[in-house]
């Protein structure tokens, strides 16, 4: 059965649409990036404003010594779970610090193409043995690496320091 005006149902749905579409907007809530934010400027200033927060290679380094020391734990505790997961996120940290200063990709290529590959497939095994002899041959390329870059002041070692606890995931 048809309706008996279809018509006016479109002519009722583009006034509805029309009206909707003259209606003007609540102004922007104020943000970082807003008014009255930190982050102000034209584009190109709030770029440079981000870039400047994001800083070099050394913002990595931060993170990647942080996600080492609780690999170094987790693999302590056979955590694997944990150990996965904090590899993942050296890799992470590193390829992005690369972004930022491509030219420390040749130092940091043995790190990202043997030492940590080496590293990951021990968790993946599950080895404890393995994984701790990893470990100290990724140790020991961090610390080439800092020596190739001129700051061979940044020497790894064991952590000392436990700041974290990471449990293992339980099965329900």
């Amino acid at each position: 059965m048809r309706h008996p005006r279809p018509g006016l149902a479109c002519i009722i749905a583009a006034t509805a649409v029309a009206a909707a579409c003259t209606q003007s907007l609540p102004p922007p809530a104020a943000t970082a990036a807003g008014q009255d934010g930190w982050l102000a400027g034209t584009v190109d200033e709030k770029f440079e404003t981000v870039a400047t927060q994001l800083r070099g290679f050394d913002m990595a380094m931060v993170e990647t010594g942080y996600r080492y020391n609780e690999l170094y734990w987790a693999a302590q505790d056979r955590n694997w779970g944990y150990a996965e997961y904090q590899a993942g996120k050296i890799r992470t940290a590193i390829e992005s610090g690369l972004k930022r200063r491509p030219l420390r990709a040749k130092s940091a290529e043995t790190f990202l193409t043997v030492a940590l590959p080496a590293v990951e497939d021990a968790i993946k095994q599950r080895d404890s043995n393995l994984l701790q002899q990893q470990l100290g041959a990724l140790r020991s390329t961090c610390n080439t690496c800092h020596e190739a870059e001129k700051v061979e002041f940044v020497h790894v070692g064991d952590p000392q320091v436990r700041p974290v606890t990471a449990r293992a995931a339980t099965a329900p």
